[in-house]
This record gives structure tokens, C-alpha cells and sequence, in this order.
């Protein structure tokens, strides 16, 4: 976490460090004892629920448009892959954060350690430019998600796109600003409700369930099936089913806080939490995307595409129930604000990874205030003129987010496995076959983008 004011434990005088850990005068904040780390606080629930609250969000209202557009193909390779991917994936990059050498350690200074300065660098640049993609795809959306319920929500005149895309990025912005803990506070008392939203949507949805969706595959020009655009069409799926169910951008602040309260039995408490905070995460956003598919057709699907707007602002634009309506425009704001939080987190933690890096190579320390104006203005700005460009959201996944979480989530902590001393232990699993097959075929993705600017 970068935001000093926000570390759950802080170093005084008189306190001691313990099996890793900072004991401090809040019994919550440490223990020595496994039964009780293993035990249920407020902060572990208001963390496991920031986690879903961040996986929660653009690739959530994206994915049904994606994995539909593959047919049902798309939709039982997304059932196959949706819960291995979230727990092991998450599970291990927690593990590669735990083994830093001391508790405040974020995941930047934990590649450094393992790899050196330049790797490190390197990292970091990735590691940034990984979350700001997908920062900048919900200044897109959560745009496009304004304009549409304005339009036909409110049936308002809809404000020039500069002007509305500078007010929202500007509040979500000025949020940040309130400090790590007010921000996981929020997201926890805003995922119960979307979660209730999701789920009632989803049985609403029930009695539209039609067959269209189960017959539905990739067709060439003549009619017939055709397995080239369907092997495409599962390719792109897979980056866009990596960042549906990703919280990596706040994986590192999660580690970081588990180990500073809970020391040598954090590996422990995370497992728990994932146990548990995962398969609840899973099991909605399946029912969700499944129900949603199975309610519209393949020609509808196409449709959302092209306008460029999540499934819940499709949805609450051809419903004839206005009422509902509503709730899915606002379900879909809500949805995008809290990922946009949530992934804020790591872009400030990269971005201001890459100028402490390069402020120490000349000898000069950034005051932690100082750095925290900087990431903010840079990223008001940068989200600001993707959001008022308006590019596809869909294709950002595709291309971009989808392939570099997969390397920084997928990758990175199956190649620490096997190089890191204190991950050994960990080798040998088919899970991190799995992990390393999935994230292989989601970072090829980004070369078809490459391939598509050349033809």
C-alpha cells in the first residue's frame, strides 16, 4: 500500500516484531497464536469482500458479450476454467508476496529482491501499465454506462462526453484521496448489495432463458461451422475470462496487511479467507453471465458489442420494465466504481513503485505526500482522455488488460516457484500446470492485436 497513513499496523515505540509480524496495543491487529489468526475478524471480512468487490466489474457486465459471442463453447470453457483460475492463481501470487523479506514489502520490492534492480524495473513498468489498461477501460466504461442511463434512463439531453467523462473521473479520483482503509470500507459495504442485485437479476432473467444460446456456433460465409473463427473466438475469450475473475491489483495490499497483523500464520489466514471469499465469487458471477446469455440471442450479443456498453446497460435498454431498468443502469455504475477503487490501488502502488525506483538511482527520496499528488494528477488526466476518446472496451481486454494480468498474475509467480528458495516447496502441483497453460495462451493474445495492426 502506498498510502503510509493506511498501513493497519505502524512501528511505535515499545512495540516489538514477532515471527514477522508487528505487534501493536489493538489485540486484532496481531497474534501469536494459529487458532486465533485462523479465527474471523471484522478486517478479514471487509478484505475478502474488497476482493470480490474489485474482481467484480467491467470483465464481470464484458464477459457474458464475450463468452455468448463464442457460443456454447465459449460459455462450458468458461464454466470449466472459472474456479481453478480465481483460487490457485490468486493463492500463488499471495504466496510470491509473502516471501518478501519484511512485512511492509509490496509486490514491487518483492520482484526486485528475487530478481534484481533491472527485472524489478521491469516488473514494475508491466506491473503498471497491466492495471492502468484496465483503469482506463472503466473510465470508459463507467462513461459510457452515464451516457446511456441519461439518455435512456432519464431521457435527459446527455452532456458533452469531455465534460461528463471530467466530472465522474474526477469524483472516483478525489475518492482516492480519503486513504486506503475509507476506500475498503466503502467497497465492503457496496459488494453485498451488487452481489443481492446480481443474483435477483439473474432469476429475473430466468423466465427469458431461451435455446438460441445452446445451439449457437461460429458460422462461415455459407452457413456452416467454422472451426477457424471459433478457435479465435475461444483464444480472445481467454484473456477476457483471466480478468473477469482477477483482483490482482489489490492482492499485494491484501498480503501486505494479512502478514503485518497474523506474521508467520499468514499464509494460514489468506488461504481461508481465498476458501472462502473465492467460490462465492465464482458461484455469482457464473449464475450471472449464464443466466444473461441464456436470455438474449447471438444477434443481440453482436449488438452489445458494437455499442460498446456492458451487459447490464444492454439489458436495461431493451427490458420493458422500468423499474428494472433502473436497477441494472445503477447495478452497472455501481459495478464499474468499485473496480475502478479497487484497481486503483495498484496503480498507484506501480506508478509510484517506478519513481521511488528511479528517484533512488539518482539518490533522492520522494516524500510519500509529494508522491501521492503526482500518481493522482497523472492518472486524473490519463483516465480523463481515454474516457473522453471512448475506444472499445472489449477490444482493451482482448489486447491489452486480459494478456498482462495473465503475466503478472498466471505467469510471474509459477516462474518464482521454481526460481525462489522460499517458494520451492510449492513445486510439483498440477495446479501450476494449469495456472502456466492458461496464462500462456491469454499473454499470446496480445500478438494478435500486433498481428491485426500489420494486415
Amino acid at each position: 500500500m502506498t498510502n503510509q497513513e493506511e498501513r493497519p499496523v505502524k512501528r511505535r515505540a515499545g512495540d516489538a516484531q514477532v515471527d514477522g509480524a508487528v505487534k501493536a496495543q489493538n489485540p486484532e491487529d496481531y497474534t501469536t497464536d494459529k487458532a486465533s489468526a485462523l479465527k474471523w475478524h471484522g478486517q478479514d471480512i471487509r478484505w475478502m469482500l474488497s476482493l470480490f468487490g474489485t474482481a467484480i466489474g467491467a470483465g464481470v457486465l464484458f464477459l457474458p458479450i464475450d463468452a455468448g459471442g463464442a457460443g456454447i463453447i465459449g460459455i462450458v470453457l468458461m464454466l470449466l476454467v472459472a474456479y481453478p483460475l480465481a483460487y490457485f492463481a490468486h493463492r500463488a501470487m499471495c504466496r510470491f508476496v509473502l516471501s518478501a523479506k519484511n512485512p511492509g514489502d509490496d509486490i514491487t520490492d518483492v520482484v526486485e529482491q528475487h530478481f534484481g534492480f533491472g527485472f524489478g524495473m521491469v516488473f514494475t513498468i508491466i506491473y503498471f501499465v497491466e492495471v492502468l489498461v484496465i483503469l482506463l477501460m472503466y473510465s470508459v466504461s463507467i462513461t459510457n454506462t452515464a451516457q446511456s442511463f441519461i439518455a435512456n434512463q432519464l431521457h435527459l439531453p446527455v452532456p458533452p462526453r469531455w465534460l461528463l467523462s471530467l466530472v465522474l473521473v474526477a469524483v472516483l479520483i478525489l475518492i482516492m484521496t480519503c486513504g486506503t482503509r475509507a476506500v475498503t470500507r466503502v467497497m465492503s459495504w457496496l459488494t453485498w448489495p451488487v452481489i443481492a442485485v446480481l443474483v435477483i437479476f439473474a432469476l429475473y432473467l430466468i423466465p427469458r432463458w431461451n435455446p438460441s444460446m445452446l445451439t449457437s456456433f461460429p458460422k462461415n460465409g455459407s452457413g456452416a461451422f467454422d472451426f477457424g473463427t471459433l478457435a479465435l473466438d475461444l483464444w480472445l475469450l481467454v484473456p477476457v475470462i483471466v480478468l473477469t475473475f482477477d483482483h490482482s491489483a489489490i492482492i499485494s495490499s491484501f498480503s501486505v496487511n494479512v502478514r503485518k497483523r497474523y506474521g508467520k500464520y499468514s499464509d494460514d489466514k489468506i488461504g481461508k479467507i481465498l476458501k472462502i471469499g473465492e467460490p462465492m465469487m465464482v458461484t455469482v458471477v457464473l449464475f450471472f453471465v449464464l443466466s444473461s446469455d441464456l436470455a438474449l440471442t447471438p444477434g443481440d450479443l453482436v449488438k452489445a458489442k458494437a455499442q460498446n456498453v456492458s451487459i447490464l446497460s444492454y439489458l436495461a435498454n431493451i427490458l420493458n420494465t422500468p423499474a428494472i431498468s433502473w436497477i441494472a443502469s445503477i447495478t452497472a455504475f455501481v459495478c464499474i466504481f468499485k473496480a475502478f477503487l479497487g484497481h486503483y490501488l495498484g496503480v498507484e502502488e506501480g506508478l509510484g513503485g517506478i519513481i521511488r525506483k528511479v528517484a533512488h538511482t539518482k539518490g533522492v527520496v520522494v516524500e510519500r505526500k509529494k508522491l501521492n499528488v503526482i500518481v493522482s494528477v497523472l492518472m486524473f488526466l490519463a483516465c480523463w482522455f481515454v474516457a473522453w476518446a471512448n475506444p472499445s472496451a472489449i477490444g482493451m481486454i482482448e489486447t491489452m488488460a486480459g494478456p498482462l494480468i495473465a503475466f503478472v498474475l498466471l505467469l510471474l509467480p509459477m516462474y518464482a516457484i521454481h526460481k525462489v528458495p522460499a517458494l520451492q516447496k510449492y513445486k510439483g502441483k498440477a495446479s501450476n500446470v494449469f495456472i502456466f497453460v492458461v496464462g500462456l495462451i491469454a499473454v499470446t493474445a496480445i500478438f494478435y492485436n500486433i498481428v491485426e495492426l500489420f494486415m
